[in-house]
C-alpha cells in the first residue's frame, strides 16, 4: 500500500520536507565533528571505557555468584558421597547377619568390593 503523502511533501507542522530537515541535522552533526574533532573522540574514548567499567563490574559480581554455587555444590556432593557410604556399609552389615551369606555376596558383586 503506497503512503498517503507524496514524496517531496511538505510537513504541516514544521512547514519543511521532512528528508531535507534530516539531512540538515546530519550534516549539521557531522560538521560539528570535524570542527570538536578531539573532544568528539574524547567522549567516544570516555564512553567506551565507561561500558567497558560496567561490563567488568557485572563479570565480577557473576564470578562471585558462581564461586559461591560451585562451593554450595561442593558441599552437597561431599554429603552425598558421605551419605551414600553410610547407606553401603549398612547394607553391608545387614547382608553379614545373613546366615547363608548370599545376600552380602551379591551386594559385594553389585558394589564392587572383592574383600569379604
Amino acid at each position: 500500500m503506497a503512503s498517503s503523502a507524496p514524496q517531496g511533501s511538505i510537513d504541516p507542522l514544521t512547514g519543511k520536507d521532512p528528508a531535507k530537515a534530516l539531512t540538515a541535522v546530519a550534516s549539521g552533526f557531522f560538521e560539528n565533528v570535524k570542527r570538536n574533532k578531539q573532544s568528539f573522540f574524547q567522549f567516544a574514548a570516555m564512553t567506551g571505557i565507561l561500558l567497558l567499567s560496567f561490563r567488568s563490574v557485572s563479570q565480577k559480581y557473576r564470578i562471585h555468584d558462581l564461586e559461591e554455587d560451585t562451593a554450595v555444590l561442593k558441599k552437597e556432593s561431599d554429603s552425598l558421597t558421605e551419605r551414600m557410604s553410610r547407606i553401603k556399609s549398612d547394607l553391608l552389615h545387614q547382608a553379614s547377619i545373613d546366615s547363608s551369606g548370599v545376600f552380602a555376596s551379591r551386594l559385594r558383586l553389585l558394589f564392587g568390593d572383592e574383600t569379604k
